[in-house]
């Protein structure tokens, strides 16, 4: 069976995408088409669908680096700050797109938080056997077309 690391992450979020729109948890709210995603944008973002893309986006990335929290979620969208004249500057991503968008995951079930049995670190979001079998299956149906876009995949 594919799984959600054996194939490219654009092919992957895509699909996802697609499979988001039909949770009715996972909305974009009223707020998202004035919003920017981050200190170092300039502009919102221009595509009507970019909360559910995020929401691909982050699912991924929380069964890839799970355990994992809003703050280092926010630091993974990131980017470079223009400062005019002075040397450019890293900073996060909005931690508010971050925590909402988490949380609509959460509620959806396809994540869920972690709690470490010694209690000392990893706290955070890591992604359910719902969420699981949404990536995994995803893979699966995107395989082909990867297979297709890059010619060595099928090696793997």
């Amino acid at each position: 069976m594919t799984t959600y690391y054996d194939v490219p992450a654009d092919l992957l979020i895509t699909g996802l995408t697609e499979q988001m729109s039909s949770y009715d948890k996972i909305i974009a709210p009223e707020w998202a088409s004035q919003v920017k995603t981050g200190t170092h944008r300039e502009r919102p973002p221009v595509q009507d669908d970019w909360w559910h893309t995020r929401a691909a986006s982050i699912l991924r990335k929380v069964a890839i680096k799970g355990p994992i929290g809003a703050n280092r979620i926010s630091q993974e969208f990131g980017g470079v700050k223009n400062r005019g004249v002075k040397k450019n500057k890293a900073v996060s991503g909005s931690r508010n797109v971050s925590r909402k968008i988490l949380q609509q995951l959460a509620d959806s079930g396809l994540i869920e938080n972690s709690m470490n049995s010694a209690g000392t670190v990893n706290h955070g979001r890591v992604v359910s056997s719902v969420g699981q079998a949404l990536l995994d299956e995803v893979a699966h149906s995107v395989r082909s077309a990867a297979e297709q876009k890059y010619p060595g995949l099928e090696r793997y």
